[in-house]
């Protein structure tokens, strides 16, 4: 009886197994990266582009495959969509319609849907916009992933065009960078240069200014000229803005140069008459092959009716089987539910150890952000007291009073550090940066406690390390303050080495080779092996002669995994420890170079013209930041609630606004909000000790300007007043 079955259904199953690993032949060459039409199409050789696609149809046909069919129609909506002649998009979206009549291809219909979101969004039909939108995600085959980040990217453009620039913004984020399908590169440029767009015209020019960064990297590289002409259009409106008008006359020219090569209406309209032949001709074979098929199903129909008797005639036979296997599931269902019971009791134990580091992470990051506000009036009024002529004899008490909370500050740090860590809430900036500035910042700020156990700290960079590199310098600085910081807590008269070795070069990336050595207490083995985990120190005696956290080699490790490196290290009792890894860094072009922006320096006369509104509910922090403010002769003004700060800026005239985010009534986001309704241009400064479950997007999203932690060192405070005050005024000083 199994032979039986066995030979009906090789009967019906073999003979399909040829077709389709005939149509995988053709949808493999136009699913790679190596397909002709990609390449063209982004560097906007129209009529080259239009002949890949061609081609294709006659591998498709030949192939009878008719998913590549259904792929090429939705090639061509791609290219007409990205030269904007959406009379040429409809035919092609009606032509994959009743293509995917006759065959079933849901991958193809989830594109070609969210392709027709696209053209009904910018003809204005906002809700037959979204119905397809919704129908094109229930089409994506489950493990799909490039179907599904092509349909995503399809509704941010979609949400561009109903003029949803913030539901756009989350889509583009989600994406970036581009992981998959044949155009992850030029998916990357194209989602940059929307966050550009948007960006620019939330006014939000740093941002725009990173973007464009990133984007002009792509296209420089790839020869993406339609998406170099829009780039270059985008500088120069950035430059215009920032008032950089030769920067911006210089990309206006670079973008009519492009346009002139590339895509001006005479040279478009020659390549339209020249491509007319070939989409003609693939219109009319595929109308034919459409009809051809008709006639095919209409065959299928009989063929179905013997297929159903073969089917009769299985199911008896199934019948009989299940009959025979009838006790041996009896046995498995009994041992299917002790296997169920066992899982849910799994499931319990494990649903409890999950809202059990949700309360800690949740209790973890109350204590750290409530702690910071008490803090803020710790160092504050420390830093005061010492300024303040304090006598010899008080000096001593002072400094150990300011090392304390400078401690209890890096603690609380860390613990906020790994509950980000953890909750899988950090990321990396990328953006141009002075690579050895950065090292020797890191080591200038070292030097104290250098000083302090008769340390050294030696600097050896390789010479051929580049200048300027693209990275994250603020979670670099964190990686090596932590290791050498470490490397000079557990070292006495000796020397501490952080050196920079090239591993390999390339026009655009360069891969380093660090590491910090020193020549303290050493590691060993056994602890090597756990080093890097939470709040370990090798033993309690150490934790309790050499202090510190434990926590800052597991923030350097969940650091570097962000760069994609691993950190080893090799140690000996009595003879030190060396700490390795390799970073792999992108490298700005010239043009890139031009948009950073030099440091400028801060006048002391111009805090003594300011006035200022503190928006604080805090007495004691209304005084100590009263009274630093003071110490540059800045006036202020006080508001002890939102609502306060509401009506003293309708009123007053002020050069800035330092706003408390938690405050009894409204918060310091949603009076920041008000404020914005009637003054669009007075820098607002958010105060905040930020938790784990804040974020600064969510401070610019509400109108301010720029972000200050508390507690906070006197010098940054003072420098981001300036910068944001100079920036609104347009003064270069």
């Amino acid at each position: 009886m199994k032979q039986i079955l066995l030979h009906i259904t090789a009967f019906l199953i073999l003979p399909l197994m040829g077709l389709v690993h005939a149509g995988n032949i053709a949808s493999d060459t136009i699913n790679s990266s190596d397909f002709s039409f990609y390449k063209y199409k982004n560097k906007g050789e129209f009529n080259k582009a239009i002949k890949a696609l061609s081609d294709a149809y006659e591998t498709a046909t030949s192939a009878d495959d008719s998913e590549s069919l259904i792929n090429i129609c939705n090639l061509y909506t791609e290219l007409y969509l990205d030269y904007e002649q959406f009379d040429k998009v409809k035919v092609y979206i009606e032509t994959a319609k009743r293509a995917l009549n006759f065959y079933e291809y849901k991958k193809g219909e989830a594109i070609s849907k969210s392709y027709e979101a696209i053209y009904l969004a910018q003809e204005g039909q906002e809700i037959q916009a979204l119905q397809l939108i919704e129908e094109a995600k229930k089409n994506i085959p489950r493990r799909d992933a490039a179907t599904n980040d092509l349909v995503i990217l399809n509704e941010g453009i979609m949400y561009l065009h109903l003029d949803n620039l913030n539901r756009a913004k989350r889509n583009f984020q989600k994406l970036l960078p581009y992981q998959t399908g044949p155009e992850k590169e030029y998916l990357t440029a194209k989602i940059l240069i929307h966050l550009a767009k948007i960006d620019l015209h939330k006014n939000y020019l740093e941002n725009t200014e990173l973007h464009l960064t990133r984007l002009l990297t792509i296209v420089n590289e790839r020869g993406f000229m339609k998406l170099k002409y829009e780039a270059s259009k985008l500088a120069s409106e950035l430059f215009e803005k920032e008032r950089k008008y030769e920067l911006a006359l210089e990309y206006l020219k670079q973008a009519e140069a492009i346009n002139s090569t590339y895509f001006s209406n005479k040279i478009l309209t020659s390549q339209t008459q020249e491509a007319k032949n070939s989409q003609l001709e693939f219109l009319t074979r595929l109308n034919d092959q459409l009809k051809k098929d008709a006639v095919k199903q209409e065959q299928t129909v009989n063929i179905s009716k013997l297929t159903s008797v073969l089917s009769s005639a299985l199911l008896i036979i199934i019948s009989l089987l299940t009959i025979s296997l009838y006790r041996n599931n009896q046995i498995k269902f009994k041992t299917n539910d002790l296997l169920l019971k066992k899982n849910l009791e799994l499931q319990v134990a494990k649903d409890s150890a999950e809202r059990a580091m949700q309360a800690k992470a949740q209790f973890l990051s109350t204590v750290s952000h409530e702690l910071r506000t008490p803090l803020y009036a710790v160092t504050g009024l420390t830093h005061l007291l010492l300024e303040e002529d304090p006598k010899e004899s008080q000096k001593e008490h002072l400094k150990s009073l300011k090392y304390s909370g400078e401690y209890l500050l890096n603690f609380i740090n860390d613990i906020l550090q790994i509950n980000k860590i953890e909750a899988n809430k950090l990321s990396l900036d990328k953006y141009p940066f002075d690579f050895r500035q950065v090292l020797s910042k890191v080591v200038d700020s070292l030097q104290q406690p250098a000083k302090e156990r008769n340390n050294k700290i030696v600097l050896d960079i390789d010479e051929k390390i580049p200048e300027m590199i693209i990275g994250d310098p603020l979670k670099l600085s964190q990686i090596f303050i932590n290791l050498v910081g470490n490397a000079l807590k557990f070292t006495e008269n000796g020397s501490v080495t952080l050196s920079a070795k090239i591993l390999n070069t390339s026009n655009s990336e360069t891969t380093i080779h660090f590491e910090v050595q020193d020549e303290g207490i050493g590691i060993s083995e056994e602890m090597q092996k756990n080093i890097f985990d939470s709040f370990s120190q090798g033993s309690e005696q150490i934790n309790r002669k050499y202090g510190g956290t434990g926590l800052g080699l597991t923030i350097v490790k969940s650091l570097l995994t962000l760069y994609n490196s691993q950190i080893t290290v090799n140690s000996e009792i009595g003879k030190g420890s060396t700490f390795l890894f390799d970073i792999t860094f992108e490298l700005p072009d010239n043009e890139i170079k031009e948009l950073i922006k030099a440091p400028t320096k801060v006048q002391e006369e111009l805090y003594a013209n300011l006035n200022i509104l503190v928006v604080e509910d805090n007495k004691i922090n209304q005084v100590i930041t009263q009274k630093m403010l003071a110490k540059k002769s800045m006036k202020c003004d006080i508001a002890s609630d939102g609502y306060q700060a509401i009506e003293k800026a309708k009123k007053g005239s002020y050069d800035a606004i330092l706003m408390d985010i938690h405050m009894p009534g409204i918060s310091g986001l949603k009076a920041t909000q008000e404020i914005r309704k009637f003054n669009k241009t007075i820098p607002i400064i958010a105060l905040t000790a930020i938790s784990l479950d804040e974020s600064k997007d969510d401070f610019y999203e509400a109108g301010c300007n720029d972000v200050i932690t508390k507690p906070f060192k006197p010098e940054v405070f003072y420098k981001k007043i300036a910068h944001n005050v100079v920036k609104n005024i347009k003064v270069n000083l």
